[in-house]
């Protein structure tokens, strides 16, 4: 298995539409085993493939108290949704930025598994929620987009004041 690098907003590339998986073969076992070792190495709770710069219609997440229960979804649909909610949400492309986003409360979703199997669920709550805000990066959406255009753009400053930090201090802790 290998760790996957992870894009960061504005990286224009997480805009991109994903298409659907067609090839249920041993490249997408290792796929979603790279995804989902992604995921736990970053400590998140969810990982589309549109964020490791990968545009297929798939996602991994582990929204279990212990981290212990990994799922996968290819080619998801939500057949229904009902109920709202509103839930700080944060992202592995978007770190350390936290906002409070409206979704349905109750979805049903239809995917396949890693080999190609159909399956259909009811979800509801933080599973709900995480299932929808990984489907949204299938469609080059970002939680950020439903932030008001002067939020998006403080989002923005922020991370850049972060990785110039960041990599000022990397330099200073440089060993030659």
């Amino acid at each position: 298995m290998a760790k996957l690098n992870i894009l960061e907003f504005p990286d224009p590339r997480l805009t991109t539409v994903a298409t659907d998986v067609e090839n249920f073969d041993a490249d997408l076992k290792t796929l979603v085993e790279d995804m989902t070792e992604t995921m736990y190495a970053a400590n998140g709770i969810g990982l589309a493939a549109t964020q490791v710069n990968i545009h297929k219609r798939l996602l991994v997440l582990d929204v279990s108290e212990n981290q212990d229960q990994p799922r996968v979804y290819i080619n998801p649909q939500i057949m229904s949704q009902s109920g709202e909610q509103s839930c700080e949400e944060g992202c592995l492309s978007v770190p350390g930025i936290y906002a409070s986003v409206e979704r349905a409360e109750n979805i049903t979703v239809t995917a396949c598994d890693v080999d190609g199997k159909t399956f259909e669920e009811e979800l509801e709550g933080l599973h709900a929620v995480c299932v929808q805000h990984e489907m949204d990066h299938l469609i080059g959406r970002l939680f950020v987009d439903y932030l008001s255009p002067l939020k998006r753009n403080i989002v923005r400053k922020k991370l850049q004041k972060q990785r110039k930090i960041a990599a000022k201090e990397a330099a200073e802790h440089l060993v030659i």
